[in-house]
This record gives structure tokens, C-alpha cells and sequence, in this order.
């Protein structure tokens, strides 16, 4: 079979999405530049000429998955409707619904950074950006007078960090919390923290 030449952004995304697939099936320590060269079909010399050492490719991928999650915030946020209705889409989203592969993902490159300096800064940086997403929505509706919220840094930190911990809680032990509970959870701590009464 022959392959198509790709230009050097085209097989670029198409190493980075490999190697996300294999992270999410094989987990961050175990997945070698092989398993992406052989997925794809091409050589480990090609993977290597993309991304010098193991350690780049992860990195390289994790951001290139985070930007797609970024991408797909910022279209819920940007919506023509309320602030609150925003932030509610986006805590829905975000929300952990199960044995999510995009949440096993996040989970792998939370361990992973504690080690990795590259790996780091990419999760530094997603984090940074959905809090700041989010804290300029609720600035919004508090500016709109559709809620109160005195300090919408710390409620953007605060209502990731349950999320999160319940990502964790529903991804690594599965059967241990009904998902309907979370769901419950994540809407509580969005009233509370907008000082509005649950409906």
C-alpha cells in the first residue's frame, strides 16, 4: 500500500493524535515512540524526526489533546446566551461522566508530570487557561447582575478542583460513586459558589 506524503504539519497532527490514542489505551509509562510509528504504519526514525526523545512526543500530544479541550470550551463559553447558562454547559462538559478515555488521559499526565518537567508546564498551562476561562464567564454574570460572586478566581479554582477530584473518583473506581451523585455534586458547588438556590 503506498502512503500518501503528508506535509510536515499534516504528519506532524497525525503522530501527535497516534500517539494521544496510544497513551489512552497503554498509559504514559508504557507507550514507546514504536507503538506510535507502529500504529501509523511508518518508522520509529520518522516519529524521531518530529520529536527528538519520548519525552517531547508526550508532551507534544498531551498539548495538542489539551488545545482541542480549550477549543471546545471556548466555543460553550462564547455562546449568545447567560452567563450562567454558559458556565452550566461547561461544568456539564467538563463534569466526569464514567470510564471516560479523555479523563484516563488527564488523570496519566497528572502522575506522569510529577516527573516530567515538559509534561508539567503543558498541565500547568490547561489548567491556567480553564480557570481563567472560566473565572472571566463568571466576572461576566457577576458584572450582568445575573448572580453574586465576590471573588470569581477562587470559584473558578475551587469548582475545577471538584471536578476533577471526581474524575478521579469515578475513572479510578469504577462502581465506587453513581455518576448521578457527581452530577448532583458539580451543580451544588455551582450554586453555592454563585450564591444561587439550587433549582
Amino acid at each position: 500500500m503506498t502512503r500518501v506524503r503528508l506535509s510536515v504539519a499534516e504528519r506532524r497532527e497525525e503522530l501527535l493524535r497516534a500517539a494521544v490514542e496510544q497513551i489512552e489505551s497503554r498509559g504514559v509509562a508504557a507507550v514507546r515512540i514504536s507503538d506510535v510509528a507502529s500504529a501509523l504504519g511508518v518508522s520509529n526514525a520518522l516519529v524521531l524526526y518530529h520529536f527528538s526523545t519520548k519525552e517531547q512526543l508526550v508532551a507534544a500530544a498531551f498539548r495538542h489533546a489539551a488545545e482541542g479541550d480549550l477549543a471546545h470550551l471556548r466555543k460553550l463559553l462564547d455562546r449568545r446566551t447567560t452567563a450562567l447558562r454558559r458556565l452550566r454547559s461547561a461544568v456539564r462538559w467538563y463534569a466526569p461522566t464514567g470510564q471516560a478515555k479523555g479523563w484516563r488521559l488527564w488523570i496519566e499526565g497528572w502522575a506522569a508530570a510529577l516527573r516530567e518537567p515538559a509534561l508539567r508546564a503543558v498541565t500547568q498551562d490547561l489548567d491556567r487557561r480553564w480557570k481563567a476561562a472560566l473565572a472571566e464567564v463568571i466576572a461576566e454574570g457577576v458584572a450582568a447582575g445575573e448572580f453574586h460572586c465576590p471573588d470569581p478566581q477562587g470559584a473558578a479554582l475551587r469548582l475545577t478542583a471538584l471536578l476533577d477530584g471526581l474524575a478521579v473518583q469515578l475513572t479510578s473506581y469504577a462502581g465506587g460513586m453513581p455518576r448521578a451523585r457527581a452530577q448532583e455534586w458539580a451543580e451544588e458547588a455551582l450554586c453555592r459558589e454563585l450564591g444561587l438556590r439550587r433549582p
